[in-house]
């Protein structure tokens, strides 16, 4: 299956993100432990402790703005999903993609795809994490970028009316998330843009 690769044609210098997760409406309280009765607006940060090959990433979730993509997040990282998999793609200036395939570049199987969230009003600036997706708005799955820089042009609408939603941000690592991007990296079939040593994510999860 194709890396998910997105043109942005006003953009010619920068390269796409992609790959995939649809109206999959699941509530939060269900994946985090929240009361039922509480409220979208009232909804806690969630924190999420990554382990890599290249260090240790904390990252916080918006549950109150990006309820169904931090809840989505949030049970991939309660299955287990993301361990063993790797960050696929990198591009330095840009942003590391992973959640999507093993260190032989083997596609992982994700669940339903969900609701594009991108009219948050959150912003791809450096550090946060946003769904990646194909030209469908609403195909994100399991895998996720972490912008390296400010991305505006990846904000709602885009270039396409939707854009690429932001759900979270790392809060400690992101000098992990920079060594990421100094990496040697070449094609491996289809795909291109991957790191010749896999950055292997060892485990993600919910922090205590």
């Amino acid at each position: 299956m194709a890396s998910w690769l997105i043109p942005l044609p006003t953009n010619p210098n920068m390269k796409s993100i992609a790959p995939t997760l649809a109206a999959l409406v699941i509530t939060f309280a269900g994946l985090t432990g929240t009361t039922p009765a509480q409220t979208v607006s009232e909804a806690k940060p969630v924190k999420i402790v990554m382990e890599t090959s290249k260090g240790t990433i904390e990252i916080e979730l918006d549950a109150a703005k990006a309820p169904i993509s931090a809840a989505n997040f949030v049970k991939y990282v309660k299955q287990g999903f993301y361990d063993g998999l790797i960050f696929h793609r990198v591009i330095p200036g840009f942003m590391v993609q992973g959640g999507g395939f093993t260190p032989d570049m083997q596609q992982k199987e994700p669940a339903d795809k969900i609701q594009n969230e991108a009219k948050n009003g959150l912003k791809n600036v450096k550090g946060t994490l946003a769904m990646a997706r194909t030209p469908d708005p609403h195909s994100a799955s399991s895998q996720f970028f972490i912008n390296l820089k400010d991305n505006s042009f990846l904000d709602y609408p885009g270039q396409d009316g939707w854009g690429y939603c932001v759900f979270g941000k790392v809060t400690k690592g992101m000098d992990v998330v920079d060594a990421m991007a100094t990496v040697e990296t070449g094609r491996k079939g289809p795909h291109g843009d991957v790191p010749v040593e896999p950055i292997v994510i060892k485990s993600a999860k919910l922090a205590e």
